[in-house]
């Protein structure tokens, strides 16, 4: 193989596709990225069992051939040559050499035998949307999602395709987050769960722009195709909770709130709460006809903060984690939201002040007088 190309722009591609890599692998070429060179370009591929990445780059190509290198150490040499032309070989040996200037390289490469086929998806279901629409309906769900426990499948997101409407659903047991926009789709009832890391992957390379990105959906297995490149990941299998059974059936106190306003009162009583982990202590919720009062109170001192909303009900008092409402509240796109409670033992329910886009739960937490 022997390609030469533009250093920057090669380096920046080597390092896209390199969000796949496998951190440690008994199959070294995982660590690798795959690179092959045919026509008038080279393919690039990553791949760590889960997700794979797949893009195609321009360059001169004088001698066809395929290897893989380590995408670690390969993409630092990359982002380090000088500007201008590189010059990339590999002999059968798969010995290669990269050369820019009066910089050269050589590292031992793995033969493109040992990295292991991407899967497909054949017979799938294609859905198209805005780059800017999945971006922000990610962002908007993606902080609910579980990190760890005893149900894997809640370490992704739902997406649910139905009458022309994508809604997306994360939970993590202690918040949720639903989000739904209008789509154009005309096929049948499409439920599938996207695992939280391959999202998260995705929105780093999506525009905020009108730019479409294109999603067939398989049995075991999504692609989702834009600018260039192609992810392919896995989907994550089981039983994602019925968020619905989740909602509280009633609710005794309604409050119309600033969502800016009430963030900001947020962020200010919270620095108490969260200066020592050590002495980490719920945040109190006061709702009452003057407003609503918020405090926060640990060994080292207290803080607290009112600000004006529109309450519909007794008065009442709940604990939360101020970290799981600050973030419910960073998500939603609305200059007024509502807030509905129930008791101080029942989630506590965020939707827009008008519209149906956005929902999230959040479990308040026990005061210590309850």
């Amino acid at each position: 193989m022997k390609i030469t190309c533009d250093a920057a722009e090669f380096a920046q591609s080597c390092v896209n596709v390199s969000r796949a890599v496998a951190a440690k692998s008994t199959l070294p070429a995982l660590e690798g990225i795959l690179i092959k060179a045919f026509g008038e370009g080279v393919e690039l591929t990553c791949y760590n069992t889960e997700l794979g990445i797949r893009t195609t780059q321009g360059c001169a190509v004088e001698e066809e051939g395929a290897v893989v290198v380590n995408a670690h150490l390969f993409c630092e040499i990359l982002r380090r040559l000088p500007d201008g032309p590189a010059e990339i070989t590999a002999d059968s040996r798969c010995y290669v050499t990269i050369a820019a200037g009066e910089s050269r390289f050589s590292l031992m490469g793995i033969p493109a035998e040992d990295f292991p086929e991407l899967p497909s998806v054949t017979g799938g279901f294609a859905i198209t949307l805005q780059q800017s629409l999945l971006k922000e309906m990610v962002r908007q769900t993606i902080f609910a999602v579980a990190v760890k426990g005893d149900k894997a499948v809640h370490t992704g997101i739902q997406f649910t395709v139905e009458d022309n409407n994508l809604r997306m659903v994360a939970v993590d047991g202690v918040r949720l987050a639903v989000r739904q926009e209008p789509i154009s789709y005309e096929g049948e009832l499409l439920s599938f769960v996207v695992p939280a890391r391959t999202l998260s992957e995705i929105i780093k390379l999506t525009d905020d722009d009108d730019s479409f990105i294109s999603l067939s959906v398989g049995k075991r297995q999504i692609v989702f195709e834009l600018a260039g490149y192609t992810f392919i990941s896995r989907l994550l299998e089981g039983d994602f909770l019925d968020y619905r059974t989740t909602l509280p059936k009633e609710y005794t106190v309604t409050a119309r709130v600033n969502t800016r306003r009430m963030l900001e009162a947020l962020e200010r009583t919270s620095l108490m709460g969260t200066a020592d982990a050590k002495l980490r202590s719920p945040s109190t919720c006061v709702l009452s006809e003057k407003g609503i009062f918020l405090s926060s109170s640990t060994a080292i001192g207290t803080a607290s903060d009112r600000f004006e909303a529109m309450i519909d009900g007794n008065p009442l008092e709940i604990g939360f984690n101020n970290k799981f409402l600050i973030d419910a509240l960073r998500a939603t796109d609305t200059d007024e939201c509502v807030l509905r409670f129930h008791t101080p033992i029942t989630p506590i329910l965020i939707k827009p002040a008008e519209g149906e886009g956005y929902l999230y739960l959040v479990l308040p937490v026990r005061l210590r007088t309850e």
